[in-house]
C-alpha cells in the first residue's frame, strides 16, 4: 500500500512540474517581452520541462510494474492507452518549440538578433495548445481511476 501511494505521489509531482514549466513556457513566450533574457530563459524552461515530460513517463510506467493492480490490468484499459496517445502527441507537438528555442539561442548568442513577433507568436500558440491538451490527461487519469470504462 505503501508503495502504491509513493508511486502515485510521484507521478502527481511529476505532472505537476510538468505542466509548471510549460505554464512558464507560455508566459514567457509573448513578443510584448521577448529579449535575450526571455530566449536563455525559454530554452532553460523547455529543458526543465522537457525532463519533467519523462520523469511523468518513468513514474507512469513505474506504476504499472509495481502498483497495485499490475501491468497486466493496466495495460489492458482504453482509457491508460488514450492517455499515453495524449501524451505522444504532446511531446512530438514540442518538439516544433523546443527547435525553435533552441535555434533563437543559438541567434541570440551569435548577434543579438531576436526572432520576429510572427515566430513568437506561432510558437506559443503551439504551446498553448500543448498546454490544453495536456490539461485533458488528469481527466482521463480519474476516470480511469475511478474504473469508468474499464474492462
Amino acid at each position: 500500500m505503501t508503495t502504491e501511494a509513493l508511486l502515485a505521489y510521484a507521478h502527481i509531482m511529476a505532472f505537476l512540474m510538468a505542466a509548471t514549466f510549460l505554464a512558464s513556457e507560455t508566459a514567457l513566450c509573448r513578443k510584448e517581452w521577448m529579449n535575450a533574457a526571455a530566449v536563455e530563459r525559454l530554452a532553460r524552461v523547455d529543458m526543465l520541462y522537457g525532463i519533467s515530460a519523462l520523469l511523468v513517463l518513468a513514474t507512469g510506467l513505474a506504476r504499472t510494474w509495481w502498483g497495485i493492480k499490475g501491468g497486466a490490468w493496466y495495460w489492458s484499459q482504453p482509457l491508460l492507452h488514450a492517455k499515453v496517445t495524449l501524451f505522444v502527441v504532446i511531446g512530438l507537438m514540442s518538439i516544433v518549440p523546443t527547435m525553435r528555442f533552441l535555434r533563437w539561442r543559438r541567434a541570440v548568442r551569435a548577434g543579438g538578433a531576436l526572432p520576429s513577433d510572427d515566430q513568437v507568436r506561432s510558437t506559443r500558440r503551439l504551446v498553448m495548445i500543448e498546454a490544453h491538451l495536456l490539461a485533458l490527461i488528469p481527466l482521463l487519469a480519474v476516470f480511469l481511476a475511478r474504473g469508468v470504462g474499464t474492462r
